[in-house]
């Protein structure tokens, strides 16, 4: 269905943020039509010179051609630019998809008056299809000249594949008094269950902050963020998620940051946790045919480690899922999937609650069960489902979204 008129999800932000400029940064779309017609496919990114660069990638043991380039490239921290391309994901392209992602870097690279090894590439779409990287050419020199410092929406929506709205954030925070921005663009609705962050996203801030500490500071963020979102349960082989700073801010006053432990990044972690967490729940709520938000809750697990496991197993659920699709608080399938999580579980300590409706206590349904409050929260766009384990004091939470039979059409004819 990628490409198809698909209505907006009806958790859609329901007015686009105004995301500011990041100096030092500047980017123009274009439509290459790599797959689809009449509709921006690919965006340049272009980063002035000494910009920083972090990235976690997929741990898919079948990674695209460009996570392979990404990984390479970004041993040396630097980055000038950067192409993202949709339609195609340049995945289980063999040889072909080196060359392809080779000849890109070095299209880009004469646009952007860089090397090619400074050049991050990110492609989405449809795997196993050979990507004609040739296309870029007579779009990235004329993208180059046209680049500007927004605005955000149109980088966001070249990068859509299924995703019903473009998903772009923005934080500011203060580091030693000064202050710096943070702006953030993904894609994703489908093939969400990352193993590192998740789909594409990339962050970008004007903080002088040197590329290791970039590293350090996403390799965090992303746990309880993109690390922590599911839509299918179903890894990608492109999962991209990158950070870069331009330095700029250097130039009023902000120191250079070099430390991970400099006590002067606490609101700039802050600020970036915040635009992760929103940029991951966005695609959440973007996921294929999604209705409904959902949150799912473990406490009272032997581990921190332990919950998360139960939380995913009950997010990943189908059987979960289309119930809250359904608008049913079927307890039973939470039991279910505390049960096969495979951690440690107790059936007589466990407790369920739907929102803040116990539904089930010590193992059996509770004595306050009330069937039309529960099928009343039911009914809201944003359902939180807690399990508490009674076992000790690990915690976890995971967001998801329902099932429904819009994700079966969407994904029964992705190719046609």
């Amino acid at each position: 269905m990628a490409g198809k008129d698909v209505p907006v999800s009806p958790l859609a932000p329901k007015r686009q943020p105004k995301v500011p400029a990041v100096p030092g940064v500047r980017f123009a779309t274009a439509e290459a039509g790599i797959r689809y017609k009449g509709r921006t496919d690919v965006v340049l990114v272009l980063l002035d010179d000494g910009s920083q660069a972090a990235g976690v990638f997929t741990r898919s043991k079948c990674p695209s051609a460009p996570v392979d380039w990404c990984r390479e490239n970004l041993a040396q921290g630097k980055a000038r630019a950067i192409v993202v391309n949709s339609g195609n994901a340049n995945a289980f392209t063999g040889l072909k998809g080196r060359d392809s992602v080779a000849l890109t870097a070095k299209i880009a690279a004469k646009a952007a008056g860089c090397k090619a090894e400074e050049v991050f590439i990110a492609s989405t779409g449809v795997i196993g299809e050979p990507l004609d990287a040739t296309k870029f050419e007579s779009v990235l020199a004329d993208c180059a000249k046209r680049a500007a410092d927004g605005p955000w929406l149109d980088a966001a929506k070249a990068i859509m594949t299924t995703d019903t709205f473009p998903k772009a954030v923005s934080r500011k925070a203060k580091i030693d008094g000064h202050e710096v921005v943070i702006a953030g663009i993904a894609k994703g609705a489908g093939m969400i269950a990352p193993d590192m962050a998740t789909m594409l996203s990339f962050v970008f801030t004007d903080a002088p902050i040197a590329a290791p500490v970039l590293q350090a500071l996403l390799s965090k963020g992303v746990k309880g963020s993109f690390n922590a979102i599911t839509v299918d349960s179903d890894t990608s082989t492109s999962d991209t998620l990158m950070l870069f700073s331009t330095g700029k801010a250097r130039a009023r006053g902000v120191p250079e940051i070099t430390d991970p432990n400099d006590a002067r990044l606490s609101g700039f972690k802050r600020a970036l946790n915040a635009l992760l967490l929103e940029l991951s729940h966005l695609v959440c709520k973007d996921g294929e045919g999604a209705r409904k938000f959902v949150e799912v809750r473990v406490v009272g697990a032997k581990s921190a480690r332990s919950a998360k496991r139960v939380a995913l197993s009950i997010a990943n659920s189908p059987l979960v899922k289309t119930a809250v699709a359904g608008e049913d608080a079927n307890w039973g399938r939470i039991v279910m999937a505390v049960g096969k999580a495979g951690e440690p579980a107790d059936r007589d300590r466990l407790d369920i609650s739907f929102g803040a409706i116990k539904v089930a206590e010590a193992g059996a349904r509770a004595a306050s069960y009330d069937e039309q409050a529960v099928s009343d929260y039911m009914k809201g766009e944003h359902i939180v489902v807690t399990a508490d384990l009674g076992l000790g004091r690990g915690k976890a939470t995971v967001w998801t979204c329902d099932l429904t039979k819009a994700y079966v059409e969407i994904n029964g004819d992705y190719r046609s």
